[in-house]
């Protein structure tokens, strides 16, 4: 069954904002960038959400954390910090549609954290704002039904990504599946369901907004519970990514440099290529451009080069992206 929402003015007013951005996004190659400020990018995404639930590592402290250096902090923080990379590293790898992939990026998000990570929750819970009851979700014998339903919905293609992503993050903290974790699941699920059609969504940190303003963020998933829909969630959603995209679009104006370039390059590439294909991923470059890119590459070890000439090929020797 489908998810009870309606589509308001302001959805389609935001949904029409937000696609002209990712038009902008894209035709500026946005998508493309530095891959430090991307990493950062991640960095900010991972602080924000597990602030959200309370941790209290900043931003220095997680990058010091991926970096392999010593944190001094709460080791429950450092645990959450460690694992919540991981997830994230190995997010393309993830299938937004797949229930066993959920459970699997949960039990790897709250892997030590708590006993039962992976599984739903064989107990009623609710959640408590101070002493008051804020939601009581549904019982625990219909969580594996609620949720493959959930799961039914993403395959519907006729359903906009944008306002899909934003039902699944509201609905499943309704149902709430797991006894911890359920707001990082939910964050982290919207992103993945929005990756399935926006690049850009794998470096855009909008858990930022959210962050800044956590009353607002409850107080619409409590509205919604109360109203029995999630359209004012959706529109909450929608106003969060149009800021977040207007930010990147704001702020992001810095050109890759020649080894930055070949960085993006190789990242997700273990085949081996040429120069034309180098050249099919930045148009833009010049042939001699290319060429220097490559040799540059190579000089820096980035790179292997193998054959003269017309029967050059190049292949990765290794990436330390996060």
């Amino acid at each position: 069954m489908k998810p009870p929402y309606e589509v308001s003015s302001e959805i389609l007013k935001l949904i029409t904002a937000i696609s002209e951005k990712i038009g902008e996004v894209n035709a500026k190659h946005l998508v493309k960038q530095n891959p430090t400020l991307r990493k950062q990018n991640k960095i900010k995404t991972i602080h924000s959400s597990l602030s959200i639930e309370g941790n209290t590592l900043s931003e220095e402290q997680i990058t010091a954390i991926l970096d392999n250096k010593r944190v001094v902090g709460p080791q429950k923080d450092i645990v959450e910090v460690l694992n919540a990379l991981e997830v994230y590293k190995g997010l393309n790898f993830l299938k937004y549609q797949s229930e066993k992939d959920f459970l699997k990026a949960h039990k790897l998000l709250m892997k030590e954290l708590k006993e039962k990570s992976g599984a739903y929750r064989r107990s009623g819970v609710g959640i408590v704002k101070g002493s008051k009851v804020e939601h009581i979700a549904p019982p625990y014998e219909n969580v594996p039904f609620l949720m493959k339903d959930l799961f039914e919905y993403l395959k519907d293609k006729s359903e906009i990504t944008l306002i899909k992503s934003c039902v699944f993050h509201y609905e499943m903290e309704f149902v709430h599946p797991f006894m911890d974790g359920n707001g990082r699941m939910g964050r982290l699920w919207q992103t993945l369901i929005l990756m399935s059609e926006y690049e850009i969504f794998e470096f855009l940190p909008f858990e930022t907004l959210i962050s800044k303003n956590q009353e607002e963020y409850y107080k619409v998933l409590s509205t919604c519970d109360k109203e029995g829909k999630s359209t004012k969630f959706i529109e909450y959603m929608l106003r969060i990514i149009n800021t977040s995209l207007s930010d990147l679009l704001e702020h992001t104006t810095k050109k890759l440099n020649e080894t930055e370039r070949l960085e993006l390059f190789i990242e997700k590439r273990n085949e081996e290529f040429t120069r034309k294909d180098y050249m099919k991923f930045f148009p833009e470059l010049s042939s001699a451009t290319a060429s220097r890119d490559l040799k540059n590459g190579v000089e820096k070890e980035m790179i292997t080069k193998i054959g003269n000439k017309k029967t050059t090929v190049y292949s990765k020797k290794s990436t330390n992206q996060i």
